[in-house]
């Protein structure tokens, strides 16, 4: 059974730090690429980053270049996002998700419908506050 929880969300205040989790069971994170998403109050979900199944590469949005972090540990199958000199505009749920059938990437970054995923967490929420 796939099951992904997610983990590490808080209030951060603007230009501070936080790492997130998502810890995986139920697949294999060495053979799928997985993405992180946001959703802000009253806005479209949007992709953030990606690890690429194609070329392992990670993928960012333009807006959080040069400020997050995605990375993997296989050992225990958990997917991180850290997330550096945060913003206000940060401020969302934070998802992780999967394509069981192609790149990730294609939805996070590349223009794909992030609807396209095959499988979501429930979320974590960050909020960039003073």
């Amino acid at each position: 059974q796939v099951k992904f929880v997610e983990s590490g969300g808080g209030l951060v205040q603007p230009g501070g730090s936080l790492r997130i989790s998502c810890r995986v069971s139920g697949f294999d994170l060495d053979i799928f690429g997985m993405g992180w998403f946001r959703q802000a109050p009253g806005k479209e979900r949007e992709g953030v980053s990606c690890i690429s199944s194609r070329d392992r590469n990670s993928y960012y949005a333009d807006s959080v270049k040069g400020r997050f972090t995605i990375s993997r540990d296989i050992v225990t199958n958990t997917v991180h996002l850290q997330m550096n000199n945060l913003k206000p505009e940060d401020t969302a749920v934070y998802y992780c998700a999967t394509d069981f059938e192609g790149d990730p990437c294609n939805s996070a970054v590349s223009g794909r419908s992030v609807y396209a995923m095959d499988y979501w967490g429930k979320g974590t929420l960050v909020t960039v506050s003073s």
